[in-house]
């Protein structure tokens, strides 16, 4: 089966995911666009892939020369129109059904008409953004889990309509980002969160319920079951507000009342409590000294 030639990759999102990719993208030999609406969120996607390139040479895990050939096929813009002649354009924007139907239907008008369009989606259906677009058989699901540059899988899902050829160049693609693919069919959360996130919103019920505290939830977690981190320290990282999305789809999608999100995790999204990135979330970030990073269990 043919596999269409990859050579330029788009990103849209400037946020976590999409500047790890756009960097993981970068290194392996892509030439690759960064695309934010806001300059400051590429400004400080820039800075962040730059100190992560660097702290790669530094540590000896790439060259000088391909730490700064990486850096030399990254480009930035805040004009969508600069993406047309990439090959495959993965989004990694907010994780809402309404608003990444409105840029695949945008980016649909302007790419190249070969051009394979991949959403980091981790929950929404593959086969509903592909209808806002001409050619739902070039629309695929491609997940990365987060960060993207250190976890070694991408899940791949394909909708109704994505063809043989697109789910195999992807699948290559994947790969030659040096990850393990696993491949969902278009169900509501895949693989990953279809299991992941009841167990996140369990934890979250433990600690409503007053059964434990936060951190005698994670450490029975890490420790009684070998996870890297514990599951209310994996809901600060992933965001709370995503998890909370990602829940919401699943009690939509499927209608099981497990999957109900726990009235503590609506209450700190609510109250702006989103986890690592805003500071505070379950854990408090702000205070160093108690804070717990879950990148040290990376």
């Amino acid at each position: 089966m043919a596999i269409a030639a990859v050579d330029v990759i788009g990103v849209v999102g400037g946020g976590q995911m999409g500047s790890g990719i756009a960097q993981l993208a970068a290194v392996a030999g892509f030439g690759v666009w960064l695309h934010d609406t806001e300059p400051s969120a590429l400004q400080r996607a820039q800075k962040s892939i730059v100190d992560s390139i660097r702290r790669l040479v530094s540590k000896g895990q790439i060259s000088q020369f391909a730490g700064t050939s990486s850096l030399n096929r990254l480009r930035y813009t805040s004009n969508l129109e600069d993406l047309r002649t990439s090959d495959v354009i993965i989004e990694a924007i907010v994780e809402s059904e309404v608003v990444k139907k409105k840029l695949f239907s945008e980016l649909d008008k302007i790419v190249k008409e070969s051009t394979i369009l991949a959403s980091n989606t981790s929950s929404i259906s593959i086969t509903r953004l592909a209808s806002s677009t001409s050619r739902p058989s070039k629309v695929v699901g491609m997940h990365f889990m987060n960060p993207p540059p250190i976890m070694k899988l991408i899940e791949i899902v394909r909708g109704a309509d994505t063809s043989d050829e697109v789910f195999m160049t992807i699948k290559s693609l994947a790969e030659r980002l040096g990850k393990t693919v696993i491949c969902s069919q278009d169900f509501p959360g895949f693989i990953v969160n279809r299991i992941l996130m009841p167990m996140i919103n369990e934890a979250f019920y433990t600690l409503y319920t007053g059964v434990a505290t936060k951190e005698d939830i994670d450490t029975g977690m890490k420790l009684g079951t070998n996870h890297p981190m514990g599951p209310l320290q994996l809901a600060d990282f992933i965001g709370l507000d995503v998890c909370l999305s990602i829940l919401k789809v699943l009690y939509e999608g499927l209608g099981d009342s497990k999957y109900s999100p726990c009235p503590l995790l609506v209450q700190y999204v609510d109250a702006g409590r989103l986890g690592r990135k805003r500071g505070l979330g379950v854990y408090n970030y702000q205070n160093k000294t108690s804070a717990v990073d879950p990148l040290s269990a990376l």
